[in-house]
């Protein structure tokens, strides 16, 4: 084996591991963050495929590839996605509406009541509580400060508590 064979192998073992601590370190969660965001087991796999699909082609430049780098390819593979659906008006909206008439049975309260939050408020309180995520790895990803992060979120609390009052109260639950 030449110096070159040698040296090359050592670079794509260095490259293996980065990105097998960084797989071992993101799947589960980058997996859950699409499930939560997506309609079906299915849909979020393959944009988790996608996203350690990504990262090996970083994991080629050197880069770290910590749990937050993989956050932010997530949010835009996720963002992709999205664009990718309302290309396809027709299907989009007819999905959509099917969606927006059909209740399942077993939804929570808090399901319901998250879907009634507005799309920022959803999203803080998801990031920080669903994906576990500190402020300042919030910040990062929804380019913000985390103090403004801070203050979302507790905008956001307020707001889930006042939509999950008005539902106990229609459904006839008082303290």
């Amino acid at each position: 084996m030449s110096l070159q064979t040698v040296s090359g192998e050592r670079v794509d073992s260095e490259r293996e591991k980065r990105f097998l601590t960084a797989h071992a370190a993101g799947h589960d969660r980058i997996y859950r963050y699409f499930r939560r965001r997506t309609d079906d087991a299915a849909t979020a796999e393959d944009l988790c495929a996608e996203v350690f699909r990504i990262a090996w082609e970083k994991s080629g430049q050197g880069g770290v590839l910590s749990v937050m780098v993989l956050f932010g390819v997530a949010k835009n593979v996720l963002r992709n996605h999205d664009r990718s659906l309302s290309r396809s008006a027709g299907l989009f909206g007819a999905l959509r509406l099917e969606r927006a008439t059909e209740v399942p049975a077993n939804d929570s309260a808090v399901r319901d009541a998250l879907n009634l939050l507005s799309t920022d408020d959803r999203e803080v309180l998801l990031l920080t509580y669903w994906d576990g995520l500190t402020s300042s790895e919030v910040s990062g990803l929804l380019n913000t400060t985390s103090t403004a992060v801070r203050m979302r979120l507790h905008r956001a609390r307020k707001e889930l508590s006042r939509v999950l009052q008005e539902h106990a109260i229609s459904e006839g639950v008082t303290e």
